[in-house]
């Protein structure tokens, strides 16, 4: 247990688009800038999607035009079809990610369509994309449960998986929307969709509704995974799932990682801070476990 994990910051992201009061967008600039300067080296910025679906990022195209860009730092956005690709690409943007689901009844709840139809509407992009050279990542949500139809068929897991790494996404993220999992299970799902996706091109996501997303992470990293999904003070979480609480916290995770023995490029201390402004932007205390051991003045 030793080398480079990869921790993508989805903060300004996934953290932020389920707030409810709009959060200003010098704040979503701040956070992004700060996150780099924590030696974050993919932050993700934003997300393409309709004002009307998501209004919290109504103001994408701003934030990428505000942001002073770190050498070295990744700032992909989500995409959701052609037409958000092309407002990213004209935006400035350089890696872009689109996003499923493996359960059936959670597709067609979040995004009105059916997976393959879903998979449908990213395929032009997937195409454009490789035309232009840009990077693909991939989200496959629900691996570990479905609030609607709640389990989720590990084989249904493994094809979502596997056709969008044939269709050209780099990296595919295995996310559990509703916190649902345990670590065997989750071993076990990752171990499943490794034989089909090579290991290198997998990354997980987790929500920790029911305490369990650091047992999780440990679990895939004992199987091999080295690029891990998290939020600064644990924001973000489900809007569809009774319960969902946030992703699992940034500073809970590197702090994790640096007691294994891995290496992350994130300054914790930074990170810690970061996280307590964020609270405080947000009008609460930071949802992350180390943040709160750890203030400002002690981390």
């Amino acid at each position: 247990m030793n080398g480079y994990v990869r921790v993508v910051e989805v903060s300004p992201r996934d953290g932020l688009q389920n707030e409810k009061a709009i959060v200003p967008t010098a704040v979503k600039i701040e956070l992004i800038r700060r996150l780099a300067d924590c030696g974050c080296s993919t932050v993700e910025a934003t997300s393409f999607v309709s004002p009307q679906w998501v209004p919290q990022l109504a103001d994408a195209e701003a934030v990428m035009a505000g942001l002073v860009r770190k050498p070295g730092v990744r700032y992909p956005v989500l995409v959701p079809n052609l037409h958000g690709y092309r407002r990213a690409r004209t935006a400035g943007v350089g890696e872009v990610a689109v996003f499923t689901a493996a359960s059936e009844a959670f597709n067609r709840k979040n995004v009105n369509a059916s997976i393959d139809a879903s998979i449908a509407r990213f395929e032009p992009v997937l195409a454009q994309a490789r035309a232009d050279g840009v990077t693909v990542r991939g989200y496959v949500s629900t691996v570990l449960g479905c609030p609607y139809q709640g389990e989720v068929p590990v084989a249904d897991v493994v094809r979502v998986a596997a056709r969008l790494f044939e269709l050209g996404c780099a990296e595919i993220s295995l996310g559990d929307t509703i916190g649902v999992g345990t670590p065997g299970r989750a071993r076990a799902m990752l171990r499943a969709v490794a034989a089909a996706v090579p290991m290198p091109a997998l990354a997980v996501h987790f929500h920790d509704t029911y305490g369990q997303a650091l047992a999780n992470i440990l679990a895939c990293l004992e199987e091999g995974v080295r690029v891990v999904d998290a939020a600064v003070a644990g924001t973000g979480g489900c809007p569809y799932a009774r319960g969902a609480s946030g992703n699992v916290a940034s500073e809970d995770v590197v702090y994790m990682l640096h007691g294994l023995g891995f290496e992350t490029g994130i300054d914790l201390d930074a990170l810690v801070a970061t996280g307590h402004w964020l609270a405080a932007q947000l009008g609460r205390t930071t949802g992350s476990r180390v943040g709160r051991a750890r203030t400002p003045e002690t981390a």
